[in-house]
């Protein structure tokens, strides 16, 4: 085992800094979840449209990267002829043209229909639950339809014997080199596979997920985006090459992966990092973590003017005398100089003995001649390898064995990944039998993973509700203004506000309770099965409906007409509404109502104090008396200030941070008379498949003021809420200059 060298200064002498080392061990568990009829694993259904839109995808695949469309064409002639005088045996239906754009947004739609499941349920093991069988039905689906592929090529093979010689012996080489091309097929087949869930969850999911569960589970989701969840046990050849680094598959080489781990393990405990260093689960947890390579060895070339530079040097030329004492660090060359060479001699030539070649004299001998049978490919780009290989030297010799470490250690934690999902995926049970199907069901162990039109319409029962009111401001005014202009007042509200807000509701799932002359009122309902965003998406309604507004006010600017002011109240009621009727009308019944008429109201006496304050905010909150004054009706002695602004009860806030994630925001923003203190708080709102709302909620506490001068005296406990809605905050949320100021 090499010692670690002390470096010489002067006369005194420098150890070697320790290196901080991280750990990591992947798992994944599901907790919270039923076991099935066989009391030992979860039983799963998934969207019958799906898993029959995923058979012709991969079928697709494998016939592509199989090159069996010739073949399969000849079969389809084959059948369409058949034989007039004994008849024909139907085949095997070929596989519809299926694409990945079909597959994709199927595959999205299930994924965010199961996230939307498990927000109702609270409980993140359901989404992981759906994606392990996801991944488990893909993977048996992946050697299932290889399997069915090569038998309809062995049915065609037995029609052609005995006539039409010459076809006959081209179709049987062709389906030959589709069997011994198996494990490239599917490796190929899988990467789409895996290329299309990374999309999915790049695009939507991990969005959706942090939106509604904050970054709970970050590490078992990463579980799901290793590239090798496509491969039998992580061994992949050219896999390793593309990703990582590629290693030995046999006894007898040096770089194979239990030697290489037993050599990065014994430089680990060469470093003497203490007793925990001969625990294997601790060694194990330091292998797991890429960046521990950066802290050893850095990138190959440390810098010599810090100590920890060079105790990464040290420790660097540690690492190169073990693979050079190990006989590994020209197996460890040649195999990044093989990654090029792939692509002009594989799979003609294996890649392992393309590597072997570049270090054996002997080995290349034998590759030269397959080279030269082949006819067309050159010997140039082998021996050029081969010359870098064998002049690798010094520095550029030692930032390889820092890169391979980095890529080692990468290996190391993707293939323990895959072992933990292995894990997972044996604990679900994918039921295809309709009858242990319907016992799973009756006694209430089966979950069923299907696509939103495939759910069964359940009884549409109101678990609670949200209130939103958008009131015009000074409406008597404005409607006189226009009177005297000789304008209609009714088409003026009616064009820019009532008609561009009845557009909006049907995105956001909302109703219209009723109509007042100056404000609209409508109704969120939170049903029972439903992902629970009734309050967050009733936020993004109120923004959205100020924002339109705003935009319709400069064009009566423009037009010389008033513009239009708003105050948006958002009230939340843990139950469902009641009704009374008038005759065949419905009428609803809620407190909600009164609640979100006092959160939208707006005292003209206060609007003319904060006229002066260029402040970014549009909802304040002023007590006109003492604590001990207002006795039990604090909200008699409230003075409200909400222009263009919309304002959330405590209730909606509360039930706000159960919906959705909402995280501290800490923005530099003017606060009122320079003593407010408030928080911002900043969400992100699922509102369809891969749109993303952002909002900013302000909480405050009601100031208490001297009503003759409007002064502040102190700044009570009473909480109040704000959705933020001045676009310049936002733009500074962006990372963008505010336009304008506040």
């Amino acid at each position: 085992m090499p010692r670690i060298p002390i470096f010489r200064l002067g006369r005194s002498a420098e150890e070697v800094l320790p290196p901080q080392l991280s750990s990591y061990t992947p798992k994944l568990t599901l907790e919270g979840l039923q076991l099935g009829v066989d009391n030992l694993r979860h039983d799963v259904h998934l969207s019958p449209r799906f898993v029959e839109q995923a058979r012709l995808q991969i079928a697709r695949l494998i016939v592509r990267h199989g090159d069996m469309e010739g073949l399969l064409a000849a079969e389809k002639t084959e059948r369409a002829g058949g034989n007039h005088f004994i008849g024909s045996t139907p085949l095997a239906k070929a596989p519809a043209k299926a694409s990945g754009s079909e597959l994709k947004p199927l595959l999205a739609d299930l994924h965010v229909s199961v996230l939307n499941r498990a927000k109702a349920a609270e409980n993140l093991s359901l989404d992981m639950l759906a994606r392990a069988a996801i991944v488990k039905f893909l993977r048996v689906e992946l050697n299932s339809q290889f399997a069915q592929m090569l038998e309809r090529g062995r049915m065609m093979l037995k029609s052609y014997e005995g006539v039409r010689q010459q076809k006959a012996l081209e179709y049987r080489e062709r389906v030959a080199g589709f069997q011994v091309a198996k494990k490239i097929i599917l490796r190929k087949t899988g990467q789409e596979l895996f290329r299309i869930l990374r999309e999915i969850e790049k695009e939507t999911l991990a969005r959706m997920r942090r939106s509604l569960f904050g970054n709970r589970s970050e590490a078992e989701y990463k579980l799901f985006l290793n590239p090798l969840i496509f491969t039998e046990d992580g061994c992949d050849t050219y896999l390793n090459a593309e990703h990582y680094v590629m290693l030995g598959n046999f006894d007898r080489d040096p770089d194979r992966f239990s030697n290489v781990r037993r050599i990065a393990r014994d430089f680990l405990l060469s470093l003497k990092l203490g007793s925990t260093a001969e625990d294997e689960a601790v060694v194990d947890g330091w292998l797991n973590v890429p960046e521990n390579a950066q802290e050893l060895v850095g990138s190959g070339q440390p810098d010599e003017a810090t100590h920890e530079g060079r105790s990464q040097k040290a420790r660097l030329e540690a690492w190169v005398e073990m693979l050079e004492r190990e006989k590994l660090m020209d197996y460890v060359i040649a195999s990044y100089e093989t990654v090029p060479l792939l692509a002009e001699y594989s799979p003609r030539i294996n890649a392992q003995q393309l590597k072997n070649a570049l270090i054996s004299r002997e080995e290349r001998d034998r590759v030269e001649k397959l080279i030269q049978e082949h006819g067309k490919l050159s010997v140039q780009s082998l021996n050029s390898a081969a010359a870098r290989v064998a002049g690798c030297r010094g520095a550029e010799r030692a930032k390889m064995a820092a890169r391979f470490l980095r890529d080692f250690l990468r290996y190391h934690r993707d293939l323990r990944r895959l072992e933990a999902l292995n894990s997972a995926l044996d604990s679900g049970n994918l039921i295809g039998n309709w009858k242990l199907r319907e016992l799973s069901a009756m006694n209430g162990t089966l979950y069923e993973f299907l696509l939103p039109e495939e759910q069964k319409p359940t009884e549409d029962k109101v678990l609670r509700h949200v209130i939103l009111k958008a009131d015009i401001r000074d409406s008597s005014r404005l409607t006189r203004s226009l009177l005297e202009q000789g304008m209609n007042p009714a088409s003026y509200f009616s064009l820019n506000f009532y008609d561009p807000v009845n557009k909006l509701l049907a995105k956001y799932g909302a109703r219209k309770v009723f109509v007042e002359g100056d404000a609209i009122i409508v109704a969120l309902l939170e049903h029972e099965g439903e992902a629970p965003l009734a309050v967050s998406r009733a936020c993004v309604l109120a923004r959205e409906i100020i924002d339109i507004v705003r935009g319709y006010n400069h064009l009566l600017e423009r037009a010389g007409l008033p513009a239009l002011e708003l105050g948006t109240g958002i009230s939340f009621q843990d139950s469902a509404p009641m009704y009374l009727l008038d005759g065949e009308q419905q009428i609803m019944i809620s407190d909600a109502l009164n609640e979100s008429d006092r959160l939208s109201s707006c005292s003209k006496r206060v609007r003319k104090a904060i006229a002066a304050v260029d402040g970014p905010f549009n909802v304040y909150a002023f007590q006109t008396v003492k604590d001990a004054d207002a006795g039990e009706s604090p909200e008699d002695f409230i003075l409200k200030y909400n222009l263009n602004g919309i304002r959330l009860s405590e209730a909606a806030f509360q039930r706000l941070q159960q919906e959705i994630s909402l995280e501290p925001c800490p923005l530099e923003l003017p606060k009122l008379w320079g003593s407010e203190s408030f928080q911002l708080h900043r969400g992100l709102v699922p509102v369809g498949n891969e749109i993303f709302k952002k909002i900013l909620v302000r909480s405050s506490r009601v100031a208490q003021i001297d009503p003759q001068k409007f002064s502040l005296q102190h700044w009570t406990e009473r909480p109040y809420y704000e959705v933020c809605t001045n676009p310049a905050i936002y733009a500074m949320l962006e990372g963008k200059p505010a336009k304008g100021g506040f």
